[in-house]
Protein backbone atom coordinates (compact mmCIF):
# COMPACT_ATOMS: atom_id res chain seq x y z
CA UNK A 1 0.00 0.00 0.00
CA UNK A 2 1.33 3.37 -1.14
CA UNK A 3 2.15 5.84 1.89
CA UNK A 4 2.92 9.38 2.09
CA UNK A 5 5.67 10.86 3.74
CA UNK A 6 6.14 14.19 4.86
CA UNK A 7 9.30 15.30 5.81
CA UNK A 8 11.07 17.74 8.12
CA UNK A 9 13.62 20.23 7.23
CA UNK A 10 16.47 18.67 9.23
CA UNK A 11 15.74 15.07 7.19
CA UNK A 12 17.04 16.60 4.22
CA UNK A 13 20.15 19.08 5.90
CA UNK A 14 20.78 15.37 7.22
CA UNK A 15 21.15 13.60 4.22
CA UNK A 16 19.01 15.33 0.61
CA UNK A 17 19.83 11.62 -1.23
CA UNK A 18 17.04 10.58 1.27
CA UNK A 19 14.71 11.56 -1.27
CA UNK A 20 15.75 8.20 -3.07
CA UNK A 21 15.12 6.35 -0.30
CA UNK A 22 11.60 5.59 -0.30
CA UNK A 23 10.64 3.14 -3.52
CA UNK A 24 7.28 3.73 -4.75
CA UNK A 25 5.95 5.68 -1.71
CA UNK A 26 5.05 9.61 -2.13
CA UNK A 27 7.02 11.80 -0.56
CA UNK A 28 5.54 15.51 0.31
CA UNK A 29 8.16 18.67 1.02
CA UNK A 30 5.99 21.45 3.07
CA UNK A 31 6.77 24.90 1.59
CA UNK A 32 7.86 26.12 4.61
CA UNK A 33 10.86 23.64 4.19
CA UNK A 34 12.59 24.89 0.78
CA UNK A 35 11.96 28.33 2.94
CA UNK A 36 14.10 26.90 5.93
CA UNK A 37 16.75 25.47 3.43
CA UNK A 38 16.97 28.47 2.01
CA UNK A 39 17.84 30.18 5.43
CA UNK A 40 20.62 27.36 6.01
CA UNK A 41 22.34 27.29 2.63
CA UNK A 42 24.97 29.85 3.06
CA UNK A 43 26.65 28.36 6.15
CA UNK A 44 30.06 27.14 5.40
CA UNK A 45 29.45 23.68 6.88
CA UNK A 46 27.88 20.08 6.97
CA UNK A 47 24.89 22.06 6.99
CA UNK A 48 25.40 24.64 4.47
CA UNK A 49 26.22 21.60 1.89
CA UNK A 50 23.70 19.06 2.50
CA UNK A 51 20.67 22.54 2.00
CA UNK A 52 22.66 23.57 -1.43
CA UNK A 53 22.55 20.15 -2.36
CA UNK A 54 18.70 19.61 -1.85
CA UNK A 55 18.11 22.90 -3.94
CA UNK A 56 19.92 21.27 -7.15
CA UNK A 57 18.39 18.06 -6.15
CA UNK A 58 14.48 19.67 -6.39
CA UNK A 59 15.61 21.56 -8.67
CA UNK A 60 16.78 18.90 -11.69
CA UNK A 61 13.29 17.55 -10.41
CA UNK A 62 11.41 20.86 -12.07
CA UNK A 63 12.31 19.03 -15.74
CA UNK A 64 10.07 16.86 -15.12
CA UNK A 65 6.99 19.15 -14.33
CA UNK A 66 5.56 21.60 -11.79
CA UNK A 67 7.21 20.46 -8.46
CA UNK A 68 3.33 21.24 -6.75
CA UNK A 69 2.15 18.23 -8.69
CA UNK A 70 3.67 14.54 -8.09
CA UNK A 71 7.22 14.14 -9.68
CA UNK A 72 8.32 10.57 -10.68
CA UNK A 73 11.56 9.14 -8.88
CA UNK A 74 13.52 7.15 -10.19
CA UNK A 75 12.89 4.37 -7.54
CA UNK A 76 9.05 4.56 -8.76
CA UNK A 77 8.34 7.08 -5.62
CA UNK A 78 6.93 10.65 -6.41
CA UNK A 79 7.58 13.91 -5.05
CA UNK A 80 5.82 17.08 -4.44
CA UNK A 81 6.34 20.35 -2.76
CA UNK A 82 2.82 21.22 -0.67
CA UNK A 83 1.89 24.68 -0.38
CA UNK A 84 -1.58 24.04 1.67
CA UNK A 85 -1.28 25.03 5.01
CA UNK A 86 -4.80 25.97 5.85
CA UNK A 87 -4.67 23.07 8.59
CA UNK A 88 -2.83 25.48 11.19
CA UNK A 89 -6.20 27.16 12.22
CA UNK A 90 -7.52 23.04 13.00
CA UNK A 91 -4.17 22.83 15.14
CA UNK A 92 -4.93 22.34 18.93
CA UNK A 93 -4.77 25.73 20.42
CA UNK A 94 -1.76 27.03 21.84
CA UNK A 95 0.57 26.42 18.97
CA UNK A 96 2.39 29.20 17.66
CA UNK A 97 1.49 29.20 13.91
CA UNK A 98 4.40 30.87 12.91
CA UNK A 99 6.53 28.20 13.82
CA UNK A 100 7.95 26.68 11.18
CA UNK A 101 7.88 23.31 12.75
CA UNK A 102 4.15 23.68 13.23
CA UNK A 103 3.74 24.95 9.83
CA UNK A 104 5.16 21.32 9.01
CA UNK A 105 2.99 19.71 11.23
CA UNK A 106 0.02 21.34 9.63
CA UNK A 107 0.71 19.99 5.84
CA UNK A 108 1.35 15.97 7.42
CA UNK A 109 -2.20 17.13 9.94
CA UNK A 110 -4.10 18.00 6.37
CA UNK A 111 -2.70 15.07 5.21
CA UNK A 112 -4.06 12.51 7.73
CA UNK A 113 -7.33 13.86 7.67
CA UNK A 114 -7.65 13.54 4.12
CA UNK A 115 -7.42 10.10 4.38
CA UNK A 116 -6.17 8.85 1.07
CA UNK A 117 -2.93 7.32 2.21
CA UNK A 118 -1.49 6.63 5.14
CA UNK A 119 0.82 9.67 6.60
CA UNK A 120 3.85 9.25 8.07
CA UNK A 121 5.77 12.67 9.19
CA UNK A 122 9.76 12.37 9.10
CA UNK A 123 11.75 13.96 11.28
CA UNK A 124 14.62 14.07 13.65
CA UNK A 125 13.35 16.52 16.12
CA UNK A 126 11.78 14.81 19.24
CA UNK A 127 9.46 17.29 19.84
CA UNK A 128 8.02 17.31 16.77
CA UNK A 129 7.23 13.53 17.08
CA UNK A 130 5.51 13.93 20.16
CA UNK A 131 3.32 16.63 18.45
CA UNK A 132 2.50 14.52 15.90
CA UNK A 133 1.43 11.35 17.70
CA UNK A 134 -0.68 13.57 19.75
CA UNK A 135 -2.55 14.58 16.71
CA UNK A 136 -3.00 10.82 16.13
CA UNK A 137 -0.33 11.03 13.13
CA UNK A 138 2.20 8.53 12.81
CA UNK A 139 6.04 10.29 13.22
CA UNK A 140 9.20 8.12 12.88
CA UNK A 141 12.73 9.47 12.65
CA UNK A 142 14.82 9.02 9.52
CA UNK A 143 15.36 4.47 9.92
CA UNK A 144 17.10 3.41 7.18
CA UNK A 145 20.19 4.76 8.18
CA UNK A 146 19.66 3.51 11.53
CA UNK A 147 21.41 0.55 13.24
CA UNK A 148 20.37 -1.28 16.48
CA UNK A 149 22.99 -0.39 18.94
CA UNK A 150 22.03 -2.90 21.66
CA UNK A 151 23.51 -5.58 19.57
CA UNK A 152 26.07 -3.56 17.78
CA UNK A 153 28.84 -5.44 16.60
CA UNK A 154 31.80 -5.96 18.85
CA UNK A 155 34.26 -7.36 16.68
CA UNK A 156 35.15 -10.73 18.73
CA UNK A 157 32.96 -13.85 20.06
CA UNK A 158 33.81 -16.36 22.61
CA UNK A 159 34.05 -20.67 21.37
CA UNK A 160 33.91 -23.14 23.47
CA UNK A 161 37.08 -26.04 22.35
CA UNK A 162 37.93 -29.06 24.40
CA UNK A 163 41.55 -29.48 25.44
CA UNK A 164 42.69 -30.97 21.99
CA UNK A 165 41.92 -28.33 20.68
CA UNK A 166 43.30 -25.74 22.79
CA UNK A 167 46.71 -27.82 22.93
CA UNK A 168 46.43 -28.38 18.93
CA UNK A 169 46.08 -24.63 18.73
CA UNK A 170 48.82 -23.43 21.01
CA UNK A 171 51.05 -25.88 18.96
CA UNK A 172 50.35 -25.29 15.56
CA UNK A 173 49.18 -21.16 16.43
CA UNK A 174 46.13 -22.21 13.94
CA UNK A 175 42.92 -23.95 14.27
CA UNK A 176 41.07 -24.77 11.04
CA UNK A 177 37.41 -24.33 11.40
CA UNK A 178 35.11 -27.61 9.66
CA UNK A 179 32.68 -24.85 9.33
CA UNK A 180 33.06 -21.20 9.76
CA UNK A 181 30.07 -19.61 9.27
CA UNK A 182 28.72 -17.22 11.35
CA UNK A 183 31.76 -15.49 11.37
CA UNK A 184 33.49 -12.28 10.53
CA UNK A 185 36.67 -11.51 8.73
CA UNK A 186 39.17 -10.22 11.49
CA UNK A 187 36.61 -11.45 14.12
CA UNK A 188 39.19 -12.03 17.14
CA UNK A 189 37.93 -15.50 19.02
CA UNK A 190 38.04 -16.02 22.71
CA UNK A 191 38.56 -19.89 22.95
CA UNK A 192 37.67 -21.46 26.52
CA UNK A 193 37.51 -25.27 27.50
CA UNK A 194 33.98 -25.20 29.52
CA UNK A 195 35.57 -28.24 31.51
CA UNK A 196 38.62 -26.84 32.58
CA UNK A 197 38.00 -23.42 33.43
CA UNK A 198 41.44 -22.06 33.63
CA UNK A 199 42.36 -23.23 29.86
CA UNK A 200 41.88 -20.43 27.08
CA UNK A 201 43.19 -18.96 24.08
CA UNK A 202 42.68 -16.03 22.30
CA UNK A 203 43.03 -15.72 18.67
CA UNK A 204 41.91 -13.71 14.84
CA UNK A 205 39.54 -15.54 12.56
CA UNK A 206 39.93 -15.02 8.85
CA UNK A 207 39.42 -17.08 6.00
CA UNK A 208 38.46 -20.29 7.10
CA UNK A 209 41.31 -20.49 10.40
CA UNK A 210 41.76 -18.85 13.56
CA UNK A 211 45.42 -18.12 14.03
CA UNK A 212 47.22 -16.69 16.75
CA UNK A 213 47.89 -12.97 16.86
CA UNK A 214 51.34 -11.72 16.02
CA UNK A 215 51.12 -7.65 17.60
CA UNK A 216 48.77 -7.98 20.81
CA UNK A 217 51.94 -7.91 22.87
CA UNK A 218 54.19 -5.37 21.07
CA UNK A 219 55.54 -1.81 22.71
CA UNK A 220 54.21 1.48 20.61
CA UNK A 221 55.57 4.31 21.49
CA UNK A 222 56.01 2.84 25.03
CA UNK A 223 52.45 1.74 24.76
CA UNK A 224 51.21 -1.83 25.72
CA UNK A 225 47.96 -3.52 25.73
CA UNK A 226 46.46 -3.61 29.29
CA UNK A 227 43.52 -6.35 28.38
CA UNK A 228 42.41 -8.55 25.69
CA UNK A 229 40.31 -5.85 23.82
CA UNK A 230 43.25 -3.81 23.48
CA UNK A 231 45.37 -6.44 22.42
CA UNK A 232 42.77 -6.81 19.70
CA UNK A 233 42.84 -3.36 18.98
CA UNK A 234 46.93 -3.50 18.73
CA UNK A 235 46.14 -6.30 16.27
CA UNK A 236 44.02 -4.47 14.11
CA UNK A 237 46.20 -1.45 14.35
CA UNK A 238 49.63 -3.08 13.65
CA UNK A 239 48.28 -4.99 10.27
CA UNK A 240 48.92 -3.11 7.01
CA UNK A 241 46.61 -4.93 5.23
CA UNK A 242 43.59 -3.94 7.59
CA UNK A 243 42.75 -0.73 6.22
CA UNK A 244 39.72 0.58 8.18
CA UNK A 245 39.69 0.03 11.39
CA UNK A 246 36.80 1.23 14.14
CA UNK A 247 37.67 1.46 17.83
CA UNK A 248 34.33 1.88 19.70
CA UNK A 249 34.15 2.60 23.84
CA UNK A 250 33.41 4.30 27.13
CA UNK A 251 35.57 7.41 27.86
CA UNK A 252 39.25 5.92 28.78
CA UNK A 253 39.36 3.07 27.50
CA UNK A 254 42.27 3.93 24.95
CA UNK A 255 40.81 4.51 22.20
CA UNK A 256 42.91 7.22 21.34
CA UNK A 257 45.92 6.80 23.39
CA UNK A 258 46.20 3.19 21.22
CA UNK A 259 45.59 4.82 18.03
CA UNK A 260 48.21 7.29 18.01
CA UNK A 261 50.41 5.29 20.02
CA UNK A 262 50.26 2.82 16.44
CA UNK A 263 50.46 5.74 14.43
CA UNK A 264 53.59 7.83 15.90
CA UNK A 265 55.01 4.00 15.47
CA UNK A 266 54.42 3.32 11.93
CA UNK A 267 54.98 6.81 10.76
CA UNK A 268 58.49 8.03 13.01
CA UNK A 269 60.17 4.09 13.54
CA UNK A 270 58.87 2.27 10.70
CA UNK A 271 58.51 4.64 7.95
CA UNK A 272 55.21 2.67 6.70
CA UNK A 273 53.88 5.83 6.06
CA UNK A 274 54.15 9.49 5.39
CA UNK A 275 52.30 11.28 7.43
CA UNK A 276 49.90 10.86 10.82
CA UNK A 277 46.77 12.68 9.84
CA UNK A 278 44.38 13.46 12.98
CA UNK A 279 40.85 14.94 12.65
CA UNK A 280 37.97 15.63 15.17
CA UNK A 281 34.65 17.28 13.91
CA UNK A 282 33.69 20.49 15.06
CA UNK A 283 31.06 19.65 17.42
CA UNK A 284 31.05 21.34 21.00
CA UNK A 285 29.57 20.32 24.39
CA UNK A 286 27.31 22.88 25.52
CA UNK A 287 26.96 25.98 24.27
CA UNK A 288 29.21 27.06 21.42
CA UNK A 289 32.24 29.56 22.28
CA UNK A 290 31.69 31.21 19.25
CA UNK A 291 34.50 32.59 16.72
CA UNK A 292 38.23 32.07 17.59
CA UNK A 293 41.54 34.19 16.98
CA UNK A 294 44.41 33.35 15.43
CA UNK A 295 45.65 31.56 12.59
CA UNK A 296 44.06 27.97 11.26
CA UNK A 297 46.46 26.20 14.45
CA UNK A 298 45.59 28.23 16.84
CA UNK A 299 41.89 28.26 15.98
CA UNK A 300 42.24 24.19 16.43
CA UNK A 301 43.61 24.04 19.14
CA UNK A 302 40.82 24.16 21.69
CA UNK A 303 39.22 21.37 19.69
CA UNK A 304 42.05 19.69 19.25
CA UNK A 305 43.34 19.98 23.12
CA UNK A 306 42.49 16.15 23.91
CA UNK A 307 45.23 14.91 21.03
CA UNK A 308 47.93 17.26 22.74
CA UNK A 309 47.15 15.76 25.96
CA UNK A 310 47.62 12.46 24.53
CA UNK A 311 50.68 12.79 22.39
CA UNK A 312 51.79 14.60 25.09
CA UNK A 313 51.91 11.44 27.56
CA UNK A 314 53.42 9.57 24.67
CA UNK A 315 56.44 11.85 24.91
CA UNK A 316 56.06 12.04 28.33
CA UNK A 317 59.47 10.88 29.27
CA UNK A 318 61.09 14.15 27.22
CA UNK A 319 61.53 17.08 29.26
CA UNK A 320 61.03 19.29 25.41
CA UNK A 321 57.80 17.30 24.66
CA UNK A 322 55.73 20.32 23.66
CA UNK A 323 58.94 21.89 21.22
CA UNK A 324 59.02 18.33 20.12
CA UNK A 325 55.59 17.98 18.97
CA UNK A 326 55.60 21.39 17.34
CA UNK A 327 58.96 20.09 15.46
CA UNK A 328 57.07 17.22 14.12
CA UNK A 329 54.07 19.43 13.21
CA UNK A 330 56.36 22.11 10.97
CA UNK A 331 58.03 18.93 9.64
CA UNK A 332 54.60 18.03 8.55
CA UNK A 333 55.04 14.59 9.70
CA UNK A 334 52.10 15.04 12.07
CA UNK A 335 48.98 17.34 10.75
CA UNK A 336 45.80 18.10 12.50
CA UNK A 337 43.06 18.73 10.07
CA UNK A 338 39.27 20.02 10.97
CA UNK A 339 36.62 17.82 9.01
CA UNK A 340 36.06 20.88 7.45
CA UNK A 341 38.73 20.86 5.24
CA UNK A 342 39.00 17.19 4.10
CA UNK A 343 36.66 17.60 1.28
CA UNK A 344 38.03 17.36 -2.20
CA UNK A 345 41.38 16.06 -1.06
CA UNK A 346 43.26 12.64 -1.78
CA UNK A 347 44.83 11.62 1.18
CA UNK A 348 47.21 8.57 -0.01
CA UNK A 349 50.59 6.79 2.41
CA UNK A 350 49.13 7.91 5.20
CA UNK A 351 47.75 7.00 8.53
CA UNK A 352 44.75 9.00 9.25
CA UNK A 353 42.89 8.71 12.62
CA UNK A 354 39.21 10.28 12.99
CA UNK A 355 38.60 10.88 16.70
CA UNK A 356 35.13 11.24 18.22
CA UNK A 357 33.47 10.07 15.40
CA UNK A 358 30.59 9.31 17.21
CA UNK A 359 29.78 12.88 16.18
CA UNK A 360 29.37 12.27 12.51
CA UNK A 361 26.36 11.37 10.30
CA UNK A 362 26.54 8.72 8.16
CA UNK A 363 26.82 11.04 5.22
CA UNK A 364 29.97 12.65 6.83
CA UNK A 365 31.36 9.13 7.35
CA UNK A 366 31.22 8.80 3.74
CA UNK A 367 32.78 11.89 2.73
CA UNK A 368 35.56 11.07 4.97
CA UNK A 369 36.44 7.58 3.88
CA UNK A 370 36.28 8.48 0.04
CA UNK A 371 39.11 11.04 0.76
CA UNK A 372 41.59 8.11 1.57
CA UNK A 373 44.39 7.42 -1.40
CA UNK A 374 46.11 4.09 -1.91
CA UNK A 375 48.27 3.13 0.85
CA UNK A 376 46.80 5.10 3.13
CA UNK A 377 44.82 3.19 6.90
CA UNK A 378 41.84 5.46 8.37
CA UNK A 379 41.36 4.61 12.27
CA UNK A 380 37.70 5.91 13.65
CA UNK A 381 37.16 6.25 16.91
CA UNK A 382 34.50 7.25 19.66
CA UNK A 383 31.71 6.59 22.08
CA UNK A 384 28.68 6.41 20.67
CA UNK A 385 26.91 7.07 24.13
CA UNK A 386 28.39 10.23 24.24
CA UNK A 387 27.07 12.43 21.17
CA UNK A 388 27.39 16.10 20.95
CA UNK A 389 25.00 16.72 17.76
CA UNK A 390 21.76 17.69 18.13
CA UNK A 391 20.04 15.38 15.66
CA UNK A 392 22.60 11.88 16.28
CA UNK A 393 21.93 9.35 18.62
CA UNK A 394 23.68 5.92 19.52
CA UNK A 395 21.96 4.41 16.63
CA UNK A 396 21.91 6.73 13.93
CA UNK A 397 25.22 8.62 14.27
CA UNK A 398 27.71 7.66 11.67
CA UNK A 399 30.39 5.47 13.76
CA UNK A 400 28.04 2.95 14.46
CA UNK A 401 26.59 3.21 10.69
CA UNK A 402 30.06 2.47 9.86
CA UNK A 403 30.75 -0.90 12.26
CA UNK A 404 27.81 -2.68 10.80
CA UNK A 405 28.02 -1.63 7.03
CA UNK A 406 31.91 -2.62 7.05
CA UNK A 407 31.89 -5.61 9.15
CA UNK A 408 31.92 -8.13 6.63
CA UNK A 409 34.50 -6.78 4.66
CA UNK A 410 38.18 -8.28 4.46
CA UNK A 411 40.59 -4.89 4.70
CA UNK A 412 38.31 -3.58 7.63
CA UNK A 413 38.39 -4.37 11.79
CA UNK A 414 36.63 -3.64 14.42
CA UNK A 415 36.60 -3.93 18.36
CA UNK A 416 34.23 -2.60 21.36
CA UNK A 417 36.48 -2.12 23.81
CA UNK A 418 35.08 -2.49 27.81
CA UNK A 419 37.29 -1.51 30.24
CA UNK A 420 38.68 2.08 31.55
CA UNK A 421 41.84 1.85 31.79
CA UNK A 422 42.40 5.83 32.32
CA UNK A 423 42.09 5.63 36.19
CA UNK A 424 39.82 4.39 38.83
CA UNK A 425 37.36 7.96 39.00
CA UNK A 426 37.42 7.82 34.83
CA UNK A 427 36.17 4.00 34.84
CA UNK A 428 34.05 4.26 37.82
CA UNK A 429 32.27 7.56 36.26
CA UNK A 430 31.67 5.77 33.03
CA UNK A 431 30.20 2.60 34.48
CA UNK A 432 28.10 3.99 37.15
CA UNK A 433 26.97 7.75 35.71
Amino acid sequence: MTKTFVFDTNVLLHNPGVIYAFEENEIVIPFAVIEEIDNQKKRQDEVGRNAREASRMLDELRIKGTLSDFIPLPNAGSLRIELNHQELEKLPPGLDITKIDNRILAVAYALHREGKNPVILVTKDLNLRIKADALGIKAEDLINEKVDYTHLYTGFIEKELNSIEIEMFFKERKLVLPSPNGYYPHQFIVMKNPAHQSQSAIGKYFKSEISALNHSDSMNFGIRARNKEQKFALELLLNDDIKVVTLVGPAGTGKTLLALAVGMEKVLEQGAYNRLLVTRPVVPMGDDIGYLPGTKEEKLRPWMQPIYDNLEFLFSNCADRADIIKDYMYRDIFQMEALTYIRGRSIPNQFIICDEAQNLSPHMIKTLITRVGEGSKIVFTGDPEQIDHPYLDASSNGLTYLVEKLKSEDITGHVSLVKGERSKVAELGARLL
